[in-house]
């Protein structure tokens, strides 16, 4: 019976947690029209300090760009690529793999 206890927790802790593909995925979805550095901090709560490394790193990879869209201010947006969308849609079909 402890045991059986035990597992159920270790498998709530496992699940509280988001692993770094689900946060980079994550990141991809709220980016998918453009969004700014702090409304994507947001959406996907994160800090400013995991927001930084995220989005330095899906920027090397080519799954994020930086745009300036003509909105009045000089504001950064950035946006999924076509290989972010692609990754997205491999993503998706994991989980639907890990589901079944």
């Amino acid at each position: 019976m402890a045991r059986r206890v035990l597992v159920q927790v270790l498998s709530q802790l496992k699940s509280s947690h988001r692993g770094r593909l689900a946060i980079i995925a994550t990141i991809l979805r709220s980016t998918m029209i453009g969004a700014r550095k702090t409304s994507i901090m947001y959406r996907c709560n994160l800090s400013f300090k995991q927001l930084e490394f995220y989005l330095g790193f899906l920027l090397r990879k080519g799954h994020l760009t930086i745009s300036t869209k003509s909105r009045g201010n000089n504001s950064r947006f950035f946006e999924t690529t076509e290989k972010g969308l692609g990754f997205l849609r491999a993503y998706r079909n994991l989980e639907e793999l890990m589901s079944k």
